[in-house]
């Protein structure tokens, strides 16, 4: 009986193992991630490269502030100088600092150029654009050119204010001035149409004028008014022309009896007299 309790018992331990076994092969079966099967041919997927690494525009900015502020002292102050003439306004130097990126403060150089330049105002704080001629419109620029009967050189006002060469060639277009080129320098001089002015002549401008031969026939003086891009009233040889097609002879002009200079005469050369040294009385 003993033999046949322990088989029975052991029979029993062997069940229960199998049973067990079969429980915890259920569960690792059910738990196992499942993947996927890639066939053994298939591509392999590269993968993505890096992408550039791109600056964003705050650091473009640091980088032109940067460049500026290393640049030579010069191109710096150009840079002041162009914004003071463009705006004609005062700025302190955080205002310049903040429209070109020139730091006034912290650079020396740049502070002791821009306050000793003839083209800057500096009043302790801000800084200004100074022109030789402190002009604000075409009013007070007439008054400027009337105290220079003998000329006044262009470039002596055309900085005065943004509008000014405009307002030269109002003026010259209302004839109120004369803007005549200088050939020697290549200038420009702007000379007051006010016949009372009194203008200095010099002796070697009366000895050129005086020796001055115009040419005798009306078809040369019209031919050199032409050279010298000015239209002649007259034409003279169209003018030969239909009178010989015609048959007419042209009339010569009666000559007109010459009129005595006296000393009551009124003279418009007054500015030659030596032309008069010898007046009848």
């Amino acid at each position: 009986m003993d033999l046949k309790d322990s088989l029975s018992k052991f029979k029993q331990q062997q069940e229960r193992c199998q049973s067990s076994l079969a429980s915890i092969a259920h569960q690792a079966s059910t738990s196992k991630p499942k993947h996927r099967a890639q066939p053994i041919n298939a591509p392999s997927v590269p993968a993505r490269p890096a992408q550039p690494i791109k600056f964003s525009n705050d650091t473009e900015r640091l980088q032109h502030i940067n460049s500026i502020r290393k640049s030579p002292v010069g191109a710096q102050i150009k840079l002041v100088i162009e914004l003071l003439y463009k705006t004609r306004q005062a700025y302190t130097a955080e205002q310049i600092n903040e429209a070109t990126y020139v730091d006034i403060h912290g650079n020396k150089g740049v502070f002791d150029s821009l306050r000793n330049n003839p083209k800057v105002h500096y009043d302790g704080r801000r800084f200004s654009y100074k022109s030789k001629h402190d002009l604000k419109g075409k009013d007070q620029l007439l008054v400027l050119i009337r105290k220079f009967p003998e000329g006044l050189a262009v470039v002596e006002v055309k900085d005065a204010y943004p509008n000014v060469l405009e307002d030269l060639q109002a003026l010259k277009a209302t004839g109120e001035v004369w803007l005549l080129s200088n050939m020697d320098s290549q200038e420009d001089i702007v000379y007051p149409n006010d016949p009372k002015a009194k203008i200095k002549v010099d002796d070697d401008i009366k000895q050129l004028f005086r020796g001055i031969e115009l040419p005798r026939d009306m078809v040369d003086i019209e031919k050199e008014l032409h050279k010298n891009g000015h239209k002649p009233m007259t034409n003279t040889a169209k003018r030969r022309a239909a009178a010989q097609i015609n048959g007419v002879k042209p009339k010569g002009k009666p000559k007109k009896k010459q009129r005595e200079i006296t000393k009551r005469t009124k003279l418009t050369n007054a500015h030659l007299p030596e032309l008069f040294q010898h007046l009848n009385t």
